[in-house]
């Protein structure tokens, strides 16, 4: 029987048919195809037993079927119920509580609001005016500030004053911000995860936004240490495909982004030899997980990752 695994995307072309190619081509009795969509019903079956979810960030209707998706037994790459529920300043305590690096962070009450909330009465449990230097002598200068849900380097601002912050802060509209310590790194790392087993770490210059191909770029302890801590967030996650960001200072690495699931995978931004991986790694997934079913209507249970992170060599009790 040929099993089906749909795909979502939006305006990328480059990884899209590639990786549709490279399934074809293993002739593992598994197709894809791009998913088309029209009003969706809820007592109608969803043809796929894997869904690769490139767009619903964007697009909010696809998040809605993709979690009717979930509960018709399909594996959504990646589950829609997690990438709803996340942002960076759950994702930063997440990984202070696993033993994973992450810069000092604090999220901020947002400095506008939709119509309808009046501040005096809608807003009885928020203090003002915000406690400025006390948060900045808990962060540091200087200090980022971004969006607690977005992506892309969109609405991130690298702050060297109180004044610069605030100025920063009173444009951000409706955005949640957090504000995080700013890492001087010695070396940038950008980690590409597949299936939660398979990890490339990549040279990254955030300055130019640029890959550089360069495999000796990271001593063999630190590689480890790297490769280590993006599956232990990862799988924390249960993310299938992610991108994370490390920023090493003084030889210990940062996790300064980690919730990417929709990670760039573009040929002209990877460079070919980066995208020649994540082709291959993403078609041994879809194969695998079309074949192999692994339910996601399930609880995501925390209690039971910081239990492991607290609990040495819990994983072989």
């Amino acid at each position: 029987m040929v099993r089906k695994v749909g795909l979502l995307v939006g305006r990328e072309w480059s990884w899209p048919p590639a990786f549709i190619d490279r399934v074809s081509q293993r002739k593992a009795g598994v197709e894809v195809e791009l998913v088309q969509l029209d009003a969706a019903r809820m007592d109608e079956p969803c043809p796929y037993a894997v869904i690769v979810d490139r767009i619903s960030h964007e697009v909010p209707y696809y998040r809605s079927y993709l979690k009717y998706a979930v509960l018709q037994g399909v594996t959504v790459i990646n589950n829609p119920f997690m990438w709803t529920a996340d942002d960076k300043f759950f994702g930063a305590t997440l990984a202070t509580k696993l033993g994973v690096a992450s810069p000092k962070t604090a999220a901020l009450p947002n400095k506008s609001y939709v119509p309808g909330i009046k501040h005096d009465e809608s807003l009885r449990n928020l203090k003002y005016p915000l406690d400025w230097p006390g948060l900045i002598d808990y962060i540091g200068l200087p200090c980022v500030l971004k969006d607690a849900h977005g992506g892309g380097w969109k609405d991130v601002y690298i702050c060297r004053s109180l004044d610069e912050l605030i100025h920063h802060y009173d444009s951000s509209g409706l955005l949640t911000m957090v504000v995080q310590e700013f890492i001087e790194w010695d070396q940038f790392v950008r980690c590409l995860a597949i299936g939660q087993e398979h990890v490339l770490a990549m040279k990254y210059d955030p300055r130019e936004r640029k890959y550089h191909v360069d495999h000796a770029h990271l001593s063999p302890a630190l590689g480890a240490r790297v490769v280590r801590d993006t599956l232990t967030l990862v799988r924390a996650l249960g993310y299938d495909m992610n991108s994370l960001e490390w920023a090493v200072r003084d030889g210990v690495p940062y996790a300064i982004d980690f919730m990417n699931p929709a990670p760039d995978m573009d040929i002209y931004s990877l460079t070919p030899t980066y995208f020649e991986w994540v082709v291959e790694h993403m078609a041994d997934l879809v194969i695998r997980l079309a074949k192999e079913p692994r339910p996601q209507a399930r609880e995501l249970r925390w209690d039971g990752w910081l239990a492991a992170g607290r609990m040495p060599n819990a994983a072989a009790r």
